[in-house]
């Protein structure tokens, strides 16, 4: 919903699980890409994310928002933190401009 800003995250991480046939239970690491605070927020609170797993090295405002390679820094961030800790899943998701939305599930093999 484009007047809702930044919760593009929430439908897009909804439709990955579902596609994937997984709850969020199933998931060891989340990433959000927050573009600032209220917005990461607003996307935890809707989704019910547990911070324990969620942005477990610091999230966009600590590491980074680089433009045009968000996606990159984010998807490198949990493949590294999954396979430092051993653990097997991960959500990765965005927010992007107009109320849009990103997120991939990734798996370590």
């Amino acid at each position: 919903d484009p007047t809702i800003m930044g919760i593009g995250p929430v439908p897009s991480s909804r439709k990955a699980l579902e596609k994937a046939d997984m709850s969020l239970e199933e998931i060891d690491l989340i990433e959000v890409n927050e573009a600032f605070s209220p917005q990461y927020l607003a996307v935890e609170k809707e989704l019910g994310l547990d911070r324990e797993k969620t942005n477990v090295n610091g999230g966009a405002i600590a590491l980074g928002h680089p433009l045009a390679a968000t996606g990159s820094r984010l998807s490198l961030t949990i493949l590294y933190e999954l396979r430092r800790r051993g653990l097997k899943r991960g959500l990765v998701t965005a927010c992007i401009g107009g109320g849009q939305g990103a997120a991939i599930i990734l798996e370590t093999l």
